[in-house]
């Protein structure tokens, strides 16, 4: 498996333009577009208010299993709009399917941005008539943002059944960030050849440890979405549960899915720094996984990195909080190589070298349960006044 340059799997094409759903000359509307039908998988918000089109394509993909093309706005979320915004999607699924003179049954719609404001149709007429279509457009990635700083993307190769298959992926998200199924929204093309059935098992088993270890403020969003397409123009034998080359795609989507999460990590709205936490030798995956993200999700904790301080108390206390199994008189943590507890006692430190450590734009903070063998990982940013100036007059 190898990283490359971003560019799009064969027989996909992209486009994007400004339709005029954010101000200035901003892009903001995109479309993803196969050649031919794709297996589809995804994943979505497990908000109660889940928006109008995270609805429409989760109800396309469940019930056909395939997709051939996807609509993005950014601008404008079209959640909880009632059923003029169900409508709304309804049409912008028929004018895409009309456009590119496909089934309507392939079409899925996203949406992200301000919630309660329905979809202005007109501006989405405008900017659908004005999108192209390119196998080498790197636009797109740009067209999903909100408060993002910039685009998250990636690409890797990797050969299965003597061909070259490439996956691509690419993310937005920056704030409203804790997930509960993969957050943000994110749109992974590959020309591997994939059964449906299979495709959707890994990614409900790959975005656990991806997706769904990052919290940046504790929010999740209404219109959270991650769908893969496999159009399968590769031309490998098709890779089903018994493929002996399954775990190899696996590991190919699953540092598509790594590395977004905590691109989307890395960008919280306002952060200085990525902050990883790694939990070891736990009860099981999950508890680990649950204890990581508690720490990466603590806003003492997130308040504590960003004033450099080393107060290691507040992950004892983040750690404590959950109820995953521990020894309590066996804790250790460090804070990048340095141990500042063991035993469930503190150890003495160099100071400078802390501060040294926390000064950082990558902190990584390691906690010993000393339960189990289990490890689980997490992703999470400090946080900064920046945040708070940010949502203070956030408007899309």
């Amino acid at each position: 498996m190898e990283t490359i340059n971003f560019k799009l799997p064969q027989g996909f094409e992209s486009g994007a333009t400004h339709a005029g759903f954010k101000p200035g000359e901003t892009l903001d509307l995109a479309w993803l577009v196969s050649k031919t039908p794709a297996a589809a998988a995804g994943v979505y918000t497990k908000n109660q208010f889940q928006a109008a089109p995270t609805q429409f394509t989760k109800k396309l993909i469940q019930s056909g299993h395939q997709l051939q093309a996807i609509v993005v706005n950014a601008g404008n979320a079209n959640a909880f709009t009632g059923e003029e915004g169900l409508a709304n999607t309804a049409k912008q699924n028929q004018l895409v399917a009309d456009q590119l003179g496909i089934d309507p049954a392939l079409v899925g719609v996203a949406s992200t941005g301000v919630i309660g404001k329905q979809l202005d149709m007109n501006v989405f007429k405008t900017g659908l008539g004005q999108l192209q279509l390119s196998a080498t457009d790197e636009t797109m990635p740009e067209a999903i943002l909100t408060t993002d700083t910039h685009a998250k993307k990636i690409s890797v190769t990797l050969t299965i059944d003597g061909q070259e298959v490439t996956v691509t992926g690419f993310t937005k998200g920056s704030g409203m960030i804790h997930p509960n199924m993969g957050t943000t929204l994110g749109f992974i093309s590959t020309d591997a050849k994939v059964d449906p059935t299979a495709l959707q098992s890994l990614l409900s088993e790959l975005i656990q440890t991806s997706y769904n270890q990052v919290t940046v403020d504790g929010c999740m969003s209404t219109n959270d979405m991650v769908v893969v397409l496999a159009n399968g123009q590769a031309g490998n034998d098709e890779i089903n549960a018994s493929h002996p080359q399954l775990n190899d795609f696996k590991d190919a989507l699953n540092k598509v899915l790594t590395t977004l999460a905590k691109m989307v990590a890395a960008d919280g709205e306002g952060a200085n720094k990525l902050v990883e936490a790694r939990v070891i030798n736990a009860q099981n995956k999950v508890q680990a996984n649950q204890v990581a993200k508690a720490i990466v999700g603590s806003n003492l904790i997130k308040a504590m990195l960003f004033g450099e301080d080393g107060n290691w108390g507040r992950i004892v206390q983040a750690v404590g909080q959950t109820q995953a199994a521990l020894d309590p008189n066996h804790l250790a943590i460090q804070i990048g190589s340095l141990t500042l507890v063991k035993d469930s006692l503190s150890q003495t430190v160099d100071q400078e070298a802390l501060h040294h450590i926390l000064a950082q734009d990558h902190i990584e903070i390691t906690v010993d349960l000393n339960i189990g063998s289990a490890q689980g990982l997490a992703w999470g940013c400090d946080l900064t006044y920046k945040y708070v100036e940010i949502n203070a007059a956030y408007e899309g």
